[in-house]
């Protein structure tokens, strides 16, 4: 288990692992009894299920889909622990069923250090949406 060589490197490596379609990269970001909360507010708990979450629809509805990733920031929690929050598009094709499109996210990720490197502990996807109307929204 050495990790991502620093906490801000989440970004970057969930866009990568992302892109790739490589569900054993994703899963090497995080702590084997990591969380992860997706968009839709699905909670599950260890990699297994992480991956067993991903998998499918990178076969299917985001086989053709690609991630944009922009660092907000890096909050240190002592010399162990650290918290990044990172912008995310997801920009799928004509494989989902409607079709083409892009949807902006806010990514919080709570990282801790493992071995030499970073581990992502738990991770929440929101997706950015008009608090009036729900309709999802692209940030400028």
């Amino acid at each position: 288990m050495s990790g991502m060589p620093r906490p801000e490197d989440a970004a970057q490596g969930f866009q990568a692992a992302w892109n790739a379609h490589d569900m054993a990269a994703l899963g090497s970001l995080f702590h084997p009894d990591a969380t992860f909360v997706n968009r839709f507010g699905h909670y599950v708990k260890g990699v297994a299920e992480i991956v067993a979450l991903h998998a499918p629809i990178h076969e299917t509805i985001y086989r053709d889909s690609t991630l944009a990733n922009e660092l907000i920031d890096v909050v240190a929690i002592g010399e162990e622990a650290a918290v990044v929050h990172f912008w995310s598009r997801l920009t799928v094709g004509d494989a989902h069923p409607a079709g083409a499109h892009s949807v902006d996210t806010l990514v919080l990720a709570v990282l801790s250090r493992a071995g030499a490197g970073w581990l992502i502990k738990a991770l929440e996807n929101v997706t950015l949406t008009n608090p009036r109307t729900g309709a999802a929204i692209l940030r400028d």
